[in-house]
């Protein structure tokens, strides 16, 4: 009799394990890859303020909003410029409603870690010569953020012809910063954000505010992920916790 109460006992809590609502999973989060390190800090925090840990994917904007629209399940965009974020809205991808311009970021020169060095970026300065014989890294300028305010910088200085047969195209800003940090890459141009989390580069110029579009960042939940949560935590990114994060990761908050 024993043994048959267990074996009935058994089967009464497999079925209610089975009858229990599921632990409430974590967002899922798209975002460029230059906000890593702040929304690794972030995520802390949302879990710190009993949430579930949400799950962060990272990359180009671009490749991001292309998964997107492919149907990839994501709760919220985060991208680095406002074109991505346009091509989804157009797409009726995203709540309409949810989306807001966060964060901005500066452009800057780095070179591999070393002596301090000062560069006026310029109309006039000698590009080729400070990368001879090796190359410049950013984003590829077709479809990656910093790529683009790359090249709209260096066209305007004048300095894209010098720059374009020694371009090192990357997929996303952190795949830049990794081949200055290495050396294979001569010099690089990417965010102040990203220059600051590495110990292997230095900053060694700053591009002029009125060189390229400004660097902004828009957070949207999408249209298919909306849901409580995930407005919840879109609220928590624009909150004060988050803020002061992202500004001690090298952005500026608006």
């Amino acid at each position: 009799m024993n043994h048959l109460l267990r074996a009935l006992y058994g089967m009464a809590l497999s079925l209610a394990l089975l009858a229990a609502p599921a632990r409430a999973e974590g967002l899922t989060v798209f975002a460029a890859a230059s906000l890593t390190d702040a929304l690794r800090d972030i995520a802390s925090l949302w879990v710190q303020a009993g949430h579930a840990a949400p799950r962060l994917s990272f990359g180009s904007s671009s490749t991001l909003a292309r998964q997107i629209e492919q149907g990839a399940p994501a709760n919220l965009f985060a991208s680095a410029d406002e074109q991505w974020a346009d091509y989804l809205a157009r797409k009726d991808l995203l709540a309409a409603d949810t989306r807001i311009s966060l964060l901005g970021n500066t452009l800057v020169l780095i070179l591999p870690a070393g002596p301090p060095r000062s560069i006026t970026l310029a109309p006039g300065f000698d590009l080729a010569a400070l990368l001879a014989p090796g190359r410049l890294a950013t984003g590829d300028p077709r479809h990656v953020p910093v790529g683009i305010y790359a090249e709209q910088a260096l066209r305007h200085l004048g300095l894209w012809e010098q720059a374009l047969p020694r371009l090192a195209r990357t997929e996303d800003v952190r795949a830049a910063l990794l081949l200055v940090e290495r050396g294979e890459a001569a010099a690089g141009i990417v965010y102040a954000s990203d220059a600051a989390a590495s110990k292997g580069v230095m900053v060694a110029g700053t591009f002029p505010a009125g060189s390229h579009d400004p660097v902004s960042y828009p957070f949207a939940v999408t249209r298919a992920g909306d849901t409580a949560e995930a407005r919840d935590f879109l609220r928590f990114l624009a909150g004060p916790a988050a803020r002061a994060a992202f500004v001690a990761r090298g952005f500026a908050v608006r």
